[in-house]
């Protein structure tokens, strides 16, 4: 069931979705000069996931099945980093300490 569009139309969302995956790595290496060391921001996940799931569409598109086996892979590595990163956060939120109540 592929949409009937363009061919250009195809190409300029495969490149938006490059684009987006690209932006990943500018992501990291900038969060990681600011701290003079190497991180991986959450951010990052994100665009890998936002570019990974345009560039499978893509990959679909295109009856790619090579194209579309690399980034349905990653899919589940983005997915999995955001749930553990989200888990850990609850975790910490959930073992901080009380904050005392503020006075009127």
């Amino acid at each position: 069931m592929a949409l009937n569009l363009p061919n250009w139309v195809w190409v300029a969302f495969g490149f938006v979705g490059q684009g987006l995956f690209s932006m990943r790595f500018l992501i990291q290496w900038i969060a990681s000069e600011r701290q003079r060391k190497s991180v991986v921001p959450v951010l990052f996940w994100y665009f890998s996931l936002a570019g990974g799931l345009v560039l499978f569409i893509y990959a679909i598109w295109r009856e790619d099945p090579v194209f579309m086996l690399g980034q349905g892979l990653g899919l589940f590595v983005y997915v999995r980093n955001l749930h553990l990163i989200r888990r850990e956060r609850r975790r910490a939120h959930d073992l901080a300490p009380p904050e005392p109540p503020q006075a009127p």
